[in-house]
């Protein structure tokens, strides 16, 4: 591995290590309860450290908050591109995106608590990228709909719903409940499929 890319490694796992002290703190005590001097006091390391990664609270509050969307928005294009037929591509959205929101599941929860203290232009960007989920989800159910895998009046808000079934996950999922991820995850394809399966086909 060459110095520069090792270089590189360290920097994005400093960085890393940076958002997940501010997930934990932000998910405990919200956005406006916690303070730049409690992440440096959890990570043991000075404020000018963090500084060095963000130019403040904010910036690390996006940082969070973008995660689980664009993570999500990768998981799509990756499934779009396949050769696969609709309601393929759609449940491996639904599974893919659904551990995602497992996965990061806090950071999730604080970008839906803490929405409102973005920077203004912040949520702006972000919102934008949920519509851009929306609206390649939506291509996907109008397209299945043209093919008869689906049955979809509205697939622009049919995919916002679907979306939000998915995201509302991280709210309720608790990693030593009754459900494990799996059965979890089973569960989202199942009620998704059903949302858009033509009349007669269950």
């Amino acid at each position: 591995m060459k110095t520069s890319e090792l270089k590189t490694e360290v920097q994005e796992f400093k960085r890393q290590r940076i958002l997940e002290e501010a997930r934990e703190l932000f998910y405990a005590h919200g956005y406006e309860g916690t303070t730049l001097d409690a992440i440096a006091e959890g990570l043991k390391v000075t404020k000018p450290f963090i500084y060095s990664y963000f130019r403040n609270k904010s910036e690390i509050l996006r940082a969070i908050c973008e995660i689980g969307i664009r993570s999500s928005l990768v998981a799509l294009e990756e499934a779009m591109a396949r050769k696969l037929p609709p309601r393929e591509k759609l449940r491996i959205i639904v599974d893919n995106v659904t551990s995602i929101i497992l996965k990061n599941q806090k950071y999730i929860v604080v970008y839906e608590r803490e929405e409102k203290n973005l920077d203004p232009e912040d949520a702006k960007q972000l919102m934008h990228l949920r519509r851009e989920f929306g609206t390649r989800l939506a291509t996907l159910l109008q397209t299945g709909a043209e093919s008869g895998d689906f049955e979809v009046a509205d697939p622009l808000l049919t995919a916002v719903s679907i979306g939000g079934l998915v995201t509302w996950v991280a709210s309720w999922y608790r990693p030593l409940g009754r459900w494990s991820q799996t059965e979890i995850t089973m569960h989202m394809i199942r009620n998704v499929e059903r949302m858009v399966a033509p009349r007669g086909s269950n």
